[in-house]
């Protein structure tokens, strides 16, 4: 097992080039088993998660190879519609298989889905959309069996007890594509990921509008072709990025990404003190103020502040001039890091699903450890601004979710490697 060693105090300076979403690359991924036609997807990041993904293609009997940002599906049909629990038990997103197998073949076995602890994320809401369009499903031996002669529209409301669920929304609308006659998915995620899938499954020849709001009506057709498509840049490596520009007071330009899907940190950001300007070709961040200021931050659904950068906004605002507050209201269990940055020397009090920090002038290196995607590249922000080395061990989760971390923050500066444990 990797462990990663951050030497602080060394700011952030230079270009990053953004890869693509990798939450939206997986399920247009899962997606192409909609059709036998070859199809063609272009901007895929080179993550652990995207190389589950390929493997589970690979089992349901696809051939799929990867050539640099290009995978390929081929032409073909599924030979296997089960999804094995060595397979799907360690990302969540495998869960996207379940919506597109039983739209296509009217039948699928899916493991349930295993991924990071941040709390319970159950999958009511993908088993209510599906059962909505006719599909009967039974929980066997930890294994999701759906199967139905034929799938047929509705009128489906998806919110959940914490709003709206990007997959919950992608394997609805998936298996509605080919059921006969009109689906309405009411209360529909709206991030823009899953309008990346919308767009996909549009080139496709799928009939779907409403894209990018909360209702989403399918008008199902009998047969999807092959299709190519380009994956949008990643809005969460986008703000990782932009936060560690601001905490270590640098000055980072970030490649080929855009403003329009990061609304909601731009704002936080500017009040902690950093200054973001946009160009055609990318995002120009930096820090206007010598001190980072307090600010107060509410985790919800798209267009709000994306519980994916909770963690390492906490990092930033640790070492904030004033008392900072994070609710969150996605998953309110998300908060393992608390502990790894107080040992850090942050003071963070949690109180529920809210977080008290206190700013402190400093924090200190310290060994720590990684418990989920995201808490990892928290811990790396704070080891870049922390006196001393931080060790963080159980990086595979960083390989999971942020392409070639450690070559792109050393090219900007960043005293970071890493050693075998």
């Amino acid at each position: 097992m990797d462990k990663l060693i951050v030497e602080g105090g060394h700011k952030l300076v230079g270009n990053i080039c953004i890869s693509g979403a990798k939450n939206a690359c997986l399920p247009i991924l899962a997606a192409a088993l909609l059709t036998e036609e070859e199809c063609v997807i272009s901007n895929v990041p080179l993550l652990k998660d995207v190389s589950t993904m390929i493997n589970i293609l690979a089992s349901l009997g696809r051939d799929v190879k990867k050539e640099g940002d290009k995978v390929i599906i081929a032409r073909g049909r599924v030979t296997n519609v089960t999804a094995s629990y060595e397979m799907v038990s360690t990302m969540r997103a495998s869960v996207a298989v379940l919506g597109p197998l039983i739209g296509r073949y009217r039948e699928a076995k899916v493991s349930f889905p295993g991924g990071c602890v941040i709390g319970p994320r159950p999958i009511d809401l993908h088993l209510k959309g599906l059962r909505a369009l006719g599909v009967d499903i039974d929980i066997k031996e930890g294994y999701i069996i759906a199967k139905a002669k034929k799938l047929k529209g509705n009128r489906i409301y998806l919110g959940g007890h914490f709003g709206s669920s990007v997959l919950a929304t992608d394997n609805t609308l998936m298996a509605s594509v080919l059921a006969e006659g009109e689906t309405i998915i009411e209360d529909a995620a709206c991030e823009p990921e899953v309008t990346d899938l919308v767009e996909f499954l549009q080139s496709m020849g799928a009939d779907i509008s409403g894209k990018g709001t909360p209702t989403l009506r399918v008008r199902g057709v009998k047969k999807l072709k092959g299709a190519k498509h380009s994956v949008i840049p990643d809005r969460i490596e986008t703000g990782t990025y932009m936060i560690g520009a601001v905490i270590t007071g640098g000055k980072l330009f970030l490649e080929g990404t855009t403003v329009d899907h990061n609304l909601a940190l731009m704002d936080k950001l500017h009040e902690c003190g950093g200054e973001i300007k946009e160009h055609k070709s990318g995002i120009e961040i930096s820090r206007k103020t010598n001190k980072i200021k307090a600010t107060d931050v509410t985790t919800l659904t798209y267009p709000g502040f994306p519980t994916d950068l909770q963690a390492q906004m906490m990092s930033l605002v640790t070492i904030g001039d004033g008392i900072s507050v994070i609710t969150e209201k996605i998953y309110p269990e998300r908060f393992i890091h608390i502990s790894e940055l107080n040992r850090m020397g942050a003071n963070i009090i949690l109180e529920g699903s809210t977080a008290i920090i206190k700013g402190v002038p400093s924090l200190s290196g310290a060994p720590v450890m990684a418990s989920d995607l995201r808490a990892s590249a928290a811990l790396v922000l704070a080891g870049l601004v922390a006196d001393g080395k931080t060790e963080i061990a159980r990086v595979y989760h960083l390989d999971r979710g942020y392409e070639r971390i450690e070559e792109k923050l050393t090219a900007c500066g960043a005293k970071i490697y890493r050693v075998k444990e």
